[in-house]
């Protein structure tokens, strides 16, 4: 009779043991649950949030677009006459060339700013236009992208991100240039 009260005690015990935790265990399999569906369904953020927004692509802008100025390839001391020119004579136009680059960057990284071409063109950000006049050579952009390069490295842009700007930048080189390459076709 012992055994049988100490056995029942143990069938017992374990009954409300294995209760205890089911119910203990179930919340937890739920949250568990809950926040595996939340990272499976919530979607990547876009390279405008990952930017930090307006405001932080705004400061790379104003960074950047100052840096140009200087560049002694593409800037005031520019072999290229036209450049030379736009980075002497024009720089009441940089706070107004300041805020179309910026929306140009929300635009392409997914941000919910729209850029529209001043001087519209065939592809539909309109930089051929924009540009033509400048006759920016295939090394003269790739100058600026190097500028832009060490502008993202100066604000510590992470490393995809920067990549990813970079990429978006060099995909519009033959609008950019087109200029360059019109007058040298003659």
């Amino acid at each position: 009779m012992e055994q049988a009260v100490s056995t029942s005690i143990t069938r017992r015990s374990l009954a409300a043991g294995l209760t205890l935790t089911a119910a203990l265990a179930a919340p937890l399999a739920g949250a568990d649950n809950a926040y595996a569906q939340a990272t499976q369904t919530m979607p990547e953020k876009s390279l405008y949030e990952r930017l930090g927004g307006v405001f932080a692509i705004a400061a790379v802008v104003d960074h950047f677009s100052d840096a140009l100025v200087k560049n002694a390839i593409v800037g005031q001391e520019s072999k290229n006459p036209q450049l030379r020119e736009w980075h002497t004579k024009n720089l009441g136009r940089l706070p107004g060339l300041k805020f179309m680059r910026t929306l140009w960057v929300c635009n392409v990284s997914g941000g919910p700013f729209q850029f529209t071409a001043t001087r519209p063109g065939t592809k539909p950000l309109g930089l051929e236009e924009a540009h033509r006049d400048l006759r920016i050579s295939p090394a003269e952009f790739d100058e600026v992208a190097a500028e832009l390069g060490r502008t993202l490295d100066f604000v510590k842009v992470p490393k995809r991100e920067k990549a990813e700007v970079l990429a978006a930048f060099a995909a519009h080189k033959d609008e950019v240039t087109a200029g360059y390459v019109a007058v040298n076709k003659r």
